[in-house]
């Protein structure tokens, strides 16, 4: 749901890694392009100048794994909140678990 979200908000497809999955993508909209008025056109343009993404985060939506920290309290019965990690906390993380592959 939130690279839907993403692509929808922002334009900017989040799972498309590198230049192999830009060939299909662009098969898949030149097949079936999604019409769009000429307001939201433009704030897409507006919102994708400013959207920047973490590079460390990037790299995870294109593995396919995100680091993500569950806040939701114990007890909830199917739902489950929490949010995606990044910056400080996930450089912490990421360590967190080289150490623990590594030992």
């Amino acid at each position: 749901p939130y690279k839907q979200w993403y692509l929808k908000k922002y334009g900017v497809d989040l799972g498309k890694k590198g230049k192999k999955g830009g060939k299909e993508g662009a098969q898949k909209e030149a097949e079936e392009p999604e019409k769009k008025s000429r307001h939201v056109i433009f704030k897409l343009k507006a919102r994708e100048a400013k959207q920047k993404l973490d590079p460390a985060v990037e790299e995870q939506f294109q593995s396919g794994r995100l680091l993500a920290c569950v806040s939701s309290r114990p007890g909830q019965c199917g739902r489950c909140d929490g949010y995606v990690l990044e910056g400080e906390e996930l450089t912490f993380y990421k360590r967190k678990l080289e150490k623990k592959k590594k030992a």
